[in-house]
This record gives structure tokens, C-alpha cells and sequence, in this order.
């Protein structure tokens, strides 16, 4: 009895606008999922550096050859940038109809090709992961979620090229899309801002090494806030102790600029957040604000 051959997988020719920290390393995991990446734009020395080690052999071009050459064509730029790119090609007539196109910007869908949204095949494909630009990212992206939006007949396309690289997709609506982008700014970059500034009061503190002692800390408090939210409150602002909150004011008068108001700012927020799920009595919370909004004054 003969047994058909199963057909292969349709292997894409893609190409990779920018060679940032996103831009190489996902092009990189679609040339390991089996497409085959025939070329990539790059600017600065660090992104051509980039592109040489994650892409060896991958021919270095200028945008429009880029798009020219691919099938699929991956625009990693940033996001302010995005729309200028898509309509400057569009007016030099770069695309081709029915080119797959993908965006890797958090906080725009597809309102960027609205030039050509008659062209070409649109996906906005956000990995919700942060980039080292280096081979580490490409194990990371094994445990990364993909913000998708797309056209509804697109979904499939955009869900496969992420499950490839061993991404998981989550849909994200157009109208959602700036909100989306806000949530993981505000939880990733100021997470690092807010331990880069709990390693310097530390340090101040003659302590040291501040990642040691911080280490364990800081993973049991994002496990715990993952898993229970507001449940997993802790500390001398979700306990009440006004007196506590004054005394590491008076602490952090003398240190750079930033670091005195972010705790006011994560103090004032942390005393609403617990007093709207119901750990703060109404009267210890207004305490607690009252002494933090004295410091503003």
C-alpha cells in the first residue's frame, strides 16, 4: 500500500528591518524554525555586529532590497518610527501585493498600514519578552507570550509563525492595543528602575553585594504578586505603620532626586491599592497618605 508523502511545511523567504535587540534575535528564531532569512537591514556598528553573529550569512542591505527580496518581511523598529517606514515604502512603491508583513511594536495594531492595507498581509506580532539582542533570547522565547493583532483571516498565520518559534500567542485587540503596551512598560521598565534604585539605597547603606541581599526578596515578591495580586501585600505600608513610612522619608532626603519620590509615588499607590481590596482601614490609610502628601509640600 502506498502512503502519500506528507506535505512540508511552507518555508518562508523573510527579510529583517532592523537589526535592534528584537530584530535579530527573532529573525534568527524564524531561521531555526526552518524559513530561511535572505536579508536584513542594519545602521549602527552594534546592530551590524548583531546581525553577523545571530544571522551569519545573512547579506547586510539597504531597506528597500530587504523588502524586496523577502515573502515575509519583519519590520523591528521603533515604534515611533513604524508609520513613516510603512508609508515611505509605500510611496517608493517597495511593496508587493500580497507580501506577508509584521510589526513587532507593542503599542500600535495595524493602524500603521493603513497606506496599504490593500498590498500587503498585516500582522502586528508583539513579543512581550525583554531583549538581551544576544542567543539567551532565543531560550526565552520559549516561556514569551506574542501580542497578536490581525486581520481575523490572518489570525492563523500570525498564531503559527509564533507557535514556531516556540512563542505563545495571545490576541489583543486593535482598541486595546495602547493599553496593552502601557501594562508591560509600566510592570517591566519600572521594575528595573525600581530595583536599580533599591541597590543604590543599599549601597549607600555600605551593603553590599545589593543583588545578593535583594535576590531572593524581589522573587518570592513577583511570584507571590503573579500568583495573588494584592493578596500578596506586605511591609510597613500594607501593615499601617505610618511611623515606618516617615522614618524612611526622612532616610531618603539626602540621595539623587529620583529615588525619594518613586517610594512616595509606590507608597501613595500601595496604601490605595490595600485600602481598596480591604487589608487598610479607611483611617490608617488617610494616616499614611497624609504623612506622604505632607513630603510634597
Amino acid at each position: 500500500m502506498n502512503i502519500p508523502p506528507v506535505p512540508e511545511r511552507p518555508t518562508l523567504r523573510v527579510g529583517v528591518v532592523g537589526s535592534g535587540r528584537v530584530g535579530a534575535v527573532l529573525g534568527a528564531a524564524l531561521r531555526g524554525a526552518g524559513h530561511e532569512v535572505v536579508a536584513v537591514s542594519a545602521v549602527s556598528e552594534a546592530s551590524r555586529d548583531r546581525a553577523e553573529l545571530l544571522l551569519p550569512g545573512v547579506p547586510v542591505v539597504p531597506v528597500p532590497e530587504v523588502v524586496s527580496s523577502a515573502q515575509l518581511v519583519v519590520l523591528a523598529v521603533p515604534d515611533d518610527a513604524l508609520t513613516d517606514l510603512v508609508a515611505g515604502l509605500h510611496a517608493t512603491g517597495a511593496w508587493r501585493p500580497g507580501q506577508l508583513v509584521v510589526h513587532t511594536s507593542g503599542r500600535h495594531g495595524l493602524a500603521p498600514f493603513a497606506p496599504v492595507a490593500d498590498e500587503v498581509l498585516a500582522m502586528a506580532i508583539h513579543p512581550a519578552m525583554t531583549f538581551t539582542g544576544t542567543s539567551l533570547d532565543l531560550t526565552r522565547l520559549h516561556e514569551c507570550c506574542f501580542g497578536i493583532t490581525a486581520p481575523e483571516e490572518m489570525r492563523p498565520v500570525a498564531e503559527t509563525l509564533v507557535v514556531e518559534i516556540g512563542g505563545e500567542p495571545v490576541w489583543v485587540p486593535e482598541e486595546s492595543r495602547g493599553r496593552y503596551h502601557a501594562a508591560l512598560a509600566h510592570g517591566s521598565n519600572h521594575l528595573v528602575t525600581l530595583v536599580a534604585q533599591a541597590m543604590e539605597i543599599l549601597r549607600t547603606a555600605g551593603i553590599d553585594p545589593a543583588d545578593r541581599v535583594l535576590r531572593p526578596l524581589l522573587q518570592a515578591s513577583l511570584d507571590n504578586a503573579l500568583a495573588s495580586g494584592d493578596a500578596a501585600l506586605t511591609g510597613p505600608v500594607a501593615r499601617g505603620d505610618a511611623g515606618t513610612v516617615a522614618t524612611h522619608l526622612d532616610e531618603l532626603a539626602d540621595l539623587p532626586q529620583d529615588i525619594r519620590p518613586a517610594y512616595r509615588a509606590q507608597a501613595r499607590a500601595t496604601a490605595l491599592r490595600a485600602a481598596r481590596a480591604g487589608r487598610l482601614r479607611a483611617d490608617v490609610a488617610e494616616t499614611i497618605l497624609t504623612i506622604l502628601d505632607e513630603e510634597t509640600r
